[in-house]
């Protein structure tokens, strides 16, 4: 029995119940609209999103939901209305949106978890994982990117299914 791998596992499993231990540095998303799909990213310039909402306003629907649902691991203040947006409506499609989790999938992240006694860099990219952590360097996997997967699930890309024969 690996011992070591199972204290992981547990402490991903109190990790994923506090994300605000999680700060989002940057990220990319591929978010499925009800007219088409966009993409969403945040950078340390901050939102964007190809939809044309946020080309009229500087925000939209999208943003709006991933604030939402990320509020604890963004660390910064939620984007303003802007003249002119249709508020209502935004909102109201922001709170179905973050009803159907599946319309976002990340496709890129990096992150910093906060430990307790340091911080960790970590992320996501090209359905891989990676951290700065001694247990990942060598195992792979690690608690904090097991924590992750549990926050994010059902919105991160699968790894394509290889053909048995």
């Amino acid at each position: 029995m690996d011992y070591g791998m199972i204290g992981k596992i547990e402490k991903a499993r109190r990790y994923a119940e506090e994300p605000q231990r999680i700060t989002f540095k940057s990220l990319t998303a591929e978010f499925r609209g009800d007219n088409n799909n966009y993409t969403l990213s945040l950078a340390d310039d901050g939102w964007h999103c190809s939809c044309p909402g946020f080309h009229a306003h500087h925000i939209c629907p999208h943003i709006m939901t991933m604030e939402k649902l990320f509020r604890p691991m963004l660390k910064r203040e939620p984007m303003p209305y802007a003249p002119g947006q249709n508020v209502v409506s935004d909102v109201e499609k922001a709170k179905r949106y973050a009803d159907e989790r599946d319309r976002i999938q990340f496709q890129t992240f990096e992150a910093i978890f906060h430990g307790e006694n340091s911080e960790h860099h970590f992320g996501y990219a090209n359905l891989q994982w990676h951290c700065d952590c001694d247990f990942f360097k060598s195992r792979g996997v690690c608690s904090h990117t097991m924590a992750m997967e549990r926050i994010l699930s059902g919105s991160l890309q699968a790894a394509p299914q290889v053909p048995v024969h």
